[in-house]
């Protein structure tokens, strides 16, 4: 009996992930030091998130969660950053129709966390209060690419 269970999670579908890594990032702290120190006023963040997937294998896929921000802007920008983090993640035992939303959802959903805790510390050591990016609901934001891509399609 316990083969046979086994032998049923073998041939289930699979999604593990074979590497994580950080592929580029930046960190400018453009007007320091003068921008160091209290705020009289809160500044403007801004948060730009991307997700970008390729298969680099017959069951690997790539990952890539890109994010870009910064807080300020201008003369008075304080910082900005851009962080393209990335996983390997394989694929298998799975309908092809269920690939590309499995890699470009539960693949960013499960590289997010390292992510934000880079920027978080990373604009710590920059001198100011650690950015704690607030989760992302990547599911929503694969259906909003959906759309637009169907939309463009569309209008084609």
């Amino acid at each position: 009996m316990a083969d046979q269970a086994s032998n049923g999670a073998e041939n289930g579908p699979r999604f593990t992930v074979m590497v994580q890594f950080a592929k580029d990032f930046s960190f400018e702290n453009p007007n320091a030091p003068r921008t160091l120190g209290a705020q009289a006023t809160a500044p403007n963040i801004s948060v730009q998130i991307n997700v970008n997937a390729r298969q680099v294998g017959p069951t690997e896929y790539e990952a890539a969660l890109v994010l870009e921000g910064g807080a300020g802007e201008g003369a008075d920008a304080l910082f900005k950053f851009e962080l393209t983090y990335c996983g390997v993640f394989r694929v298998e035992n799975m309908p092809p129709e269920q690939v590309q939303p499995v890699v470009m959802i539960e693949g960013p959903r499960l590289l997010f966390p390292f992510a934000r805790q880079m920027i978080a510390d990373t604009v710590r050591a920059g001198g100011y209060p650690p950015l704690y990016i607030d989760p992302i609901d990547f599911q929503a934001l694969f259906m909003q690419r959906v759309a637009m891509a169907q939309a463009g399609a569309a209008t084609a």
